[in-house]
This record gives structure tokens, C-alpha cells and sequence, in this order.
């Protein structure tokens, strides 16, 4: 059956529309290769694009069950498993390209892969990757039975963790996106948390868990300047607490958990104002009947 179509067979208009999306990185990265805006480095630059949508497409998969739930739009469900494929595509493309990149010397792939650490994570993730997919179709469900591919599908966390430690590994001083992607990743991790041990779709939740996720990705961000580097990271800090130094990647976490707490209300607000009202008296006649 082709991927734009439900679980009944009839066309789906949300599931066509992201699989067309999942093509847009890939055609945009071939315009830019194509009109030779690539940089000095067109190789490197193409590795990089392709290793960050893979990380996008990776959180955009994990965001499925949140905005499912704040939103009730129980048609997301339909989407993850391409997301999670598209995910693995760009992760391979990340590999292959760096295959292309070292003259498709295989021997000199496995043996940098073996010896550098941040390329052994990136693997590892890689790998975990593949066997996500391979196993997201229904025929695997009913091979290993739902709860034992229920636990096989949660090494999608520790995959998504090695994904962007190898990120902030190979981005080395400039971590901007590396950042970024892990305060995301912080929010959604939050809020299943929240989510497991208490009410976390009330809007003073939201807003409690935006805030917290997005001191964390300024203390990620310091730390990994402190650890990493030698740049002064009590400097890194400091820019993340104003914006003299531009919206650095906490703000943009903040600014994104508060829209998504925003878009929450305004949906809450507007189904509040449809649901037909009641009388004073019909409502005491149902009382006492």
C-alpha cells in the first residue's frame, strides 16, 4: 500500500502532505549542490545538512505522542513511523556522503569509524536507527508481539541521545544547532516525564516545563563549553541570559514552548467557545431527573 494511505485504504491528506515534506531537505540540499552554493567545502557542508535534518526528523518523531495529546489530533499517529524512516534516510545519506567525502575508501571509513570516538557514537546511533525502521511495519509487530516491540522502539531514546552528543562532538565550537536540537530534545523528554508522574497538560504546566527546559539547554550549552573547550564558557552563560549576543538556542526553546502553550490555550479556548450552552432550567430539570 502506498505510504499516503491509511490504515483502510483511503487516501490520506495529512500523511501526502508530510511525505512530500520528507523530500524537500534532500531536493533543497541537490539545488544548492547544483548551483554551487555549497560553500568552499561542499562535501562537508552536505554532510552536515543531511547529519541535522536527521536529528530534526528524529525529534519530529518523538514529538508525535505530545502533540497528539495537547492537541487530540489523534491522525498524528500516522505520521511517526515516515518520520522515523525519514530520520534513518538522512542518517544514511549523513554516512554515505562521508564515504564519498574519504574517496570511497571503505578500509579508511571502518578504520576512522573504529578510532574516533564521535564517529563510533554517530554510528551506533546510526545502527539503532536501522533497526527502528526496519522494524516499524506491522508485520514486525505481530512477529515480536507488542510489548517486546513496544521495548525494542524505546532504544529510540538512547539513539536520540547518542545522535546529538555525536552533534555537539562534530560541531566542535560552533554548537548553535547542537544546542539547540538538545533543548528540544530536553522538552519532549520533560514533558513524557511530567507526563508519566503527574498532569502535565495544564497550562501552567506548560509553561513551568518551557521555562525549565530552557535553563537547561543554557546550563547544556556552558557546560559543554566548560568540559569541550577552552572558550570561556562563564562568558557562553552570560550571552545566554541576554540578548545582546543575539536569541541564543535557550531563548529559542522558550520562544517555541511558549508558542506550543499559546497554540494549547487558544485550541482550549476556541472548543470551550463551540460546546453548545445550557440553560439554567434544563440544566435543573436533568439535575432532578
Amino acid at each position: 500500500m502506498a505510504p499516503w494511505y491509511d490504515r483502510a485504504g483511503r487516501l490520506s491528506l495529512l500523511k501526502l502532505l508530510v511525505f512530500i515534506g520528507l523530500f524537500l531537505p534532500a531536493i533543497w540540499l541537490a539545488g544548492l549542490a547544483l548551483t554551487q552554493s555549497l560553500g568552499a567545502r561542499p562535501l562537508n557542508t552536505a554532510i552536515h545538512f543531511a547529519g541535522l535534518w536527521m536529528v530534526r526528523f528524529l525529534l519530529l518523531t518523538l514529538a508525535v505522542t505530545p502533540a497528539r495529546k495537547l492537541f487530540r489530533w489523534a491522525q498524528l499517529v500516522l505520521i511517526r513511523r515516515m518520520l522515523g524512516v525519514a530520520a534513518f534516510a538522512y542518517g544514511l545519506l549523513h554516512l554515505a556522503l562521508y564515504v564519498v567525502d574519504q574517496n570511497l575508501d571503505l578500509a579508511r571509513v571502518v578504520s576512522e569509524i573504529w578510532l574516533r570516538i564521535y564517529l563510533t557514537i554517530g554510528f551506533v546511533a546510526l545502527f539503532g536507527l536501522m533497526l527502528l525502521a526496519i522494524t516499524s511495519t506491522d508485520g514486525w509487530v505481530r512477529r515480536l508481539g507488542g510489548k517486546r516491540w513496544q521495548g525494542l522502539h524505546r532504544i529510540v531514546y538512547p539513539v536520540a541521545v547518542l545522535g546529538l552528543i555525536h552533534f555537539f562532538m562534530q560541531s566542535k565550537l560552533n554548537i548553535f544547532d547542537a544546542a539547540l536540537m538538545s533543548g528540544f530534545f530536553l522538552w519532549l523528554m520533560g514533558y513524557r516525564i511530567w507526563d508519566r508522574w503527574g498532569e502535565i497538560g495544564s497550562i501552567p504546566s506548560l509553561l513551568m516545563l518551557g521555562v525549565l527546559s530552557a535553563l537547561a539547554t543554557a546550563f547544556a550549552e556552558y557546560g559543554w563549553y566548560a568540559v569541550a573547550t577552552q572558550v570561556p564558557a562563564i562568558k557562553v552563560l552570560a550571552a545566554n541570559l541576554g540578548v545582546a549576543a543575539g536569541i541564543r538556542p535557550a531563548w529559542w526553546v522558550l520562544i517555541v514552548s511558549l508558542g506550543v502553550t499559546a497554540l494549547v490555550a487558544l485550541r482550549r479556548g476556541l472548543m470551550k467557545k463551540a460546546q453548545p450552552k445550557t440553560s439554567p432550567k434544563l440544566a435543573m430539570d436533568r439535575a432532578s431527573s
